[in-house]
């Protein structure tokens, strides 16, 4: 499906209230397999989470998890950890060229069974499910901090508990820190210091009810928004001052756009009046990549020059993510250089319009780029791609007044 998305407004005011987070919601659908007396308010309704909370109830056969990434390296674990179960889980075209082998040997070392079924390396996995004897494993954490918590996520299952010893520097920190206090707020001990995370075994939990934040890689496109438009006041629901999503740092990296959050309850609304005082952003994004398209693309739209790093991670996701923003980014006239960590734009002011955004299969691309019909008409192409992480994505911009129309 193709939508052209385009606004003719530009001081926005809206209420909108955004499903749960994908990352919470999937960690805690881990743990609730694990420990079934944990419930769960507030759940993502995205298709990543849906399709790992039914690879959970099915539990045995071929379990294809399309596209979700999060939902292959915790179910990797998962599986490997529980006796008698056998599985084959499979994906996507691109979840079959995305890299899982470190996770793998990792829990082949703690004497999991699991082979390739295909390319070494990469899905599809076959796993026999057994009890893992080995509670202190050493793991390379410049890559993915998915493989360190999909291992704290099964470690207190373990009847030692699990120490994880991290080496390399260590990518996405909030995402391991937000691991191990949904374990805390579960009722399992543990703890994450320096190069090395412990959890403690727990046999059983006390019944707990735990409510999901809503999504700050989802806010970020509606942050993107207000930095845009000349005046803005968007509220939205389900969010602290104190999160545990590393993307909340959107509150303080986004003052350089004018946009200022401001706190109240369970809500942060998020406020723009008058020019940004950006004139370059430089931002070191480790701990947060997955706001690094939002960014760039408010940068493109502002005439911002900007550079982005920490990005490693950013060419084994649903895309090559630094290629598809460089691509998409010239079609509307900017000059893009990239490496392999690293994203300098330099803008243009008068940007091309009626340009076709490629999406790769990535809903970040979608959304990324939707904010930027602020500026001129676009097109988004396979526009239904946000249902991997925001179904209402759409329906929540057009009660911002943003005009969308299937052309395909």
């Amino acid at each position: 499906m193709t939508l052209s998305v385009s606004h003719t407004e530009r001081d926005l005011k809206g209420d909108l209230k955004i499903t749960g987070s994908k990352s919470e919601s999937n960690r805690l659908l881990i743990l609730q397999a694990l420990y079934p007396d944990i419930r769960i308010e507030n759940l993502s309704n995205s298709d990543d989470t849906i399709v790992l909370k039914k690879a959970l109830e099915k539990g045995d056969g071929i379990i294809d998890i399309h596209h979700a990434g999060t939902a292959m390296r915790f179910l990797t674990a998962y599986f490997a950890s529980k006796e008698g179960c056998e599985v084959e889980v499979t994906g996507s075209k691109r979840m079959k060229e995305r890299p899982i082998r470190l996770l793998v040997d990792a829990l082949q070392r703690m004497g999991a069974d699991i082979k390739y079924k295909d390319e070494a390396g990469y899905p599809p996995l076959k796993i026999r499910g057994k009890k893992l004897h080995v509670d202190s494993i050493k793991l390379q954490a410049n890559v993915s901090s998915q493989y360190v918590s999909a291992l704290m996520l099964i470690g207190a299952s373990l009847p030692n508990g699990l120490e994880i010893i991290l080496d390399g520097r260590i990518t996405s920190t909030p995402y391991i820190l937000m691991t191990l206090e949904i374990l805390q707020h579960a009722g399992i001990k543990g703890k994450f210091d320096e190069d090395r995370v412990y959890i403690e075994p727990a046999e059983k939990l006390e019944p707990a009810t735990i409510a999901v934040e809503s999504d700050w890689s989802s806010a970020s496109y509606f942050y993107s928004i207000a930095a845009i438009s000349d005046s803005a006041e968007i509220k939205l629901s389900n969010y602290r001052e104190t999160s545990r999503q590393g993307d909340s740092c959107l509150a303080e990296i986004y003052k350089h756009f004018g946009v200022r959050t401001e706190y109240a309850g369970d809500s942060i609304t998020l406020k723009k009046n008058g020019t940004p005082r950006a004139i370059r952003i430089n931002e070191d994004l480790i701990n947060s990549p997955d706001i690094a398209q939002t960014i760039a693309v408010t940068c493109l739209a502002l005439g911002v020059e900007c550079e982005l790093y920490g990005l490693h991670t950013l060419k084994i996701k649903e895309t090559d993510r630094l290629q598809a923003l460089k691509n998409e980014m010239e079609k509307f006239g900017a000059k893009v250089n990239i490496t392999n960590d690293c994203l300098q734009l330099f803008p243009v002011k008068n940007l091309n319009e009626g340009v076709h955004v490629e999406t790769y299969n990535d809903h970040r691309m979608a959304m990324a780029f939707a904010p930027l019909a602020l500026k001129v008409p676009l097109f988004v192409e396979d526009a239904d791609v946000v249902s991997k992480s925001y179904p209402d994505f759409w329906k929540d911009l057009k009660k911002l007044g943003f005009k969308t129309t299937k052309t395909t």
